[in-house]
């Protein structure tokens, strides 16, 4: 195991990566938080070649590595992402609280132990502090900052670069880049709209923090009522977030999408062609929430449309469409009986 956020470790193989061979002694190595001293992707690369020696290479940011003429191994890994603890995981062990989560979020440091918000401050003071300016990723870190807050304040929403530049005084052209900051940091990702679709839609990306508790840490947001927006929003994060982690873990291709056609109606999540889901915070589903379902149905012959929500009675419509309570439609999503 070799730990590059160990000092000692650091300044000896930035120094010198070729040392790394004489740090091993076995034939299975892991070396975290590998972004840190890219350079070192060449002597693994060698260390593969010659010696046969198989790596674990963990780290939090991708943007170091995509420096040009870094060594990416094309050919010689697999990549695979780690997500924040999931609804699967977690009831294994015990019970789920869903509002719990979706202010906390799943850091198995917050949402585990009795330190949950005070951690989530700490984190992202840590990334502000030490991934975002210890790094010269940006010029000014209160520019920055104002950013974090406009994009955790439009977290789950079309992205509306001109607004989020405005709300953060800021060009949008930097807002851009600090988006792009955010995906190559891991923080944060794109939805991106529904390809192929018939009907003239919405052309612009959603975005999505990683997780609901650090969205909720940026904007100091320490309780959710269930009847207001920002519970809505973060139950669609989680869902979003629960589809995204099963998707990797499962290590399936489906793309994932959303579509919102010119009149407004909307479908939170599509997956591949056959699966669309829209997702409702609410304790009561109405056939009122069909109308996206239904729009997106003549758009391909989709397997599933379904209404994600928190009432708990289960409704099959001609249309096609199903009530599913959130719980049950995880059970299923889990137990591969939701996307083939």
């Amino acid at each position: 195991m070799i730990d590059l956020l160990k000092s000692e470790t650091y300044l000896t193989l930035i120094a010198n990566p070729s040392k790394l061979e004489q740090m091993i002694s076995q034939s299975q190595v892991v070396i975290d938080e590998i972004q840190r001293i890219p350079e070192l992707l060449n002597e693994v690369h060698r260390l593969i070649e010659e010696k046969n020696i198989s790596f674990l290479l963990t780290g939090s940011s991708a943007r170091q590595l995509k420096r040009k003429g870094v060594n990416l191994l094309a050919g010689r890994a697999l990549i695979a992402n780690l997500f924040p603890l999931t609804w699967c995981e977690i009831t294994r062990e015990e019970t789920f609280d869903l509002e719990k989560y979706l202010l906390i979020g799943g850091l198995p440091k917050a949402y585990l132990e009795n330190i949950g918000q005070d951690f989530l401050f700490a984190y992202v003071d840590t990334y502000l502090k030490e991934e975002i300016f210890a790094e010269a990723l940006v010029r000014n870190l209160a520019n920055y900052h104002r950013f974090l807050q406009a994009a955790a304040s439009a977290n789950a929403g079309i992205v509306n670069f001109t607004k989020i530049a405005s709300d953060a005084q800021l060009s949008p052209n930097t807002v851009r880049d600090y988006f792009q900051i955010l995906e190559d940091t891991l923080i944060g990702y794109m939805l991106p709209p529904f390809k192929g679709s018939l009907r003239k839609a919405v052309s612009a990306s959603k975005f999505y923090f990683f997780d609901p508790g650090i969205r909720n840490a940026i904007l100091n947001i320490t309780s959710l009522q269930p009847a207001s927006d920002l519970f809505g929003e973060n139950f669609e994060q989680f869902i979003v977030g629960e589809v995204r982690a099963y998707l990797s873990y499962k290590n399936l291709r489906h793309p994932l999408s959303f579509w919102r056609s010119q009149t407004k109606l909307e479908v939170d999540l599509v997956i591949g062609k056959e699966v669309a889901i829209e997702i409702k915070a609410s304790e009561k589903a109405s056939i009122r929430d069909h109308k996206g379902l239904l729009a997106i149905s003549e758009e391909s012959n989709f397997k599933h449309l379904l209404l994600v929500s928190r009432d708990r009675t289960a409704m099959s419509y001609n249309s096609g469409v199903r009530h599913i309570y959130w719980e049950d439609f995880l059970k299923m999503l889990w137990n591969d009986e939701v996307i083939s």
